[in-house]
This record gives C-alpha cells, sequence and structure tokens, in this order.
C-alpha cells in the first residue's frame, strides 16, 4: 500500500510529511516557500496600475484590479502546490492525500485542486498548524491514515 501524504500550509509555506501507517511518525519530505506572500500590500502594490488621467487631463479614476496583490500571489502558490501535488500523484507517491491549512489558504487549495486531485483528499482542516512539530500535527488528524 502506497504512503498518505500529509500537507499542512499556509499562504507562505508548505509542508509535505508522509506517513507509511496510523502509528508510524510524520516524515517531513518537502518544504515548499512563497516569500512573496510575507510582503507588505504596499510593496506589492508599487508597480500597479495608479491614476489615469482623461482625455483633457482632468480628474482621473483609480484603475482596479478584480484581485489584491496579497489575493494574487495566494492564488498562485495554492497553484504551485496543487500542480505539484498533482505530478507526485501522477507518479504513483502517495493514495490518500490529507490536508490541514489555515482556513483562507484552504479555500484556495480547494479552487485551485483538480478533479482527479479532490478524488484523493480523505481529509481537510481549517487550521494554521504549519509551525507546529510533527508530533503536535499527528494530533489533528484522524486515527488512521490509512483508511
Amino acid at each position: 500500500m502506497k504512503p498518505a501524504w500529509i500537507l499542512i500550509a499556509d499562504s507562505s509555506r508548505a509542508r509535505i510529511f508522509t506517513a507509511e501507517n496510523s502509528a508510524s511518525e510524520l516524515v517531513e519530505i518537502e518544504n515548499l516557500n512563497h516569500s512573496e506572500s510575507r510582503l507588505e500590500e504596499q510593496v506589492l502594490t508599487e508597480d500597479l496600475p495608479g491614476r489615469s488621467k482623461g482625455p483633457q487631463e482632468m480628474g482621473g479614476h483609480l484603475l482596479k484590479t478584480e484581485v489584491s496583490p496579497k489575493e494574487q500571489e495566494n492564488q498562485s502558490f495554492a497553484k504551485r502546490v496543487t500542480h505539484h501535488l498533482c505530478h507526485e500523484l501522477n507518479l504513483n507517491k502517495f493514495e490518500n492525500l490529507f490536508v490541514i491549512a489555515s482556513p483562507s489558504f484552504l479555500g484556495e487549495l480547494r479552487r485551485s485542486c483538480s478533479g482527479q486531485l479532490k478524488k484523493h483528499i480523505a481529509f481537510s482542516l481549517n487550521k494554521n498548524v504549519v509551525t507546529k512539530t510533527p508530533e503536535q500535527i499527528r494530533s489533528y488528524l484522524p486515527i488512521s491514515l490509512m483508511a
């Protein structure tokens, strides 16, 4: 039987663990970072469109984007994480995926997941535990990782 994989994530970091069974320890196998999500909104918006002048150089209006730069970074990282997981799933590295992510990032992950990957998600929890130890993370997982 293939090991279960456990994804622990927030908008700036994703940790991937594996466990052979419900009694085995969690072993961290990957750590993905996205430092852009830690940047201040002002830094992210420095190169964005600003004010636009009308034809007579009067007034102007603020050019808006549909999502904030911070949200865009969150979406970008969620896509990167889910694409990576899809690739690993296609290589038959895991069967079941357990996901624990900060509430807002869990939503982004769900929106970014392919149908194929969604079929392998056995458990998800909206909790930010990315800085916890493997022993602490284990306490948030269901008793049986292989069910």
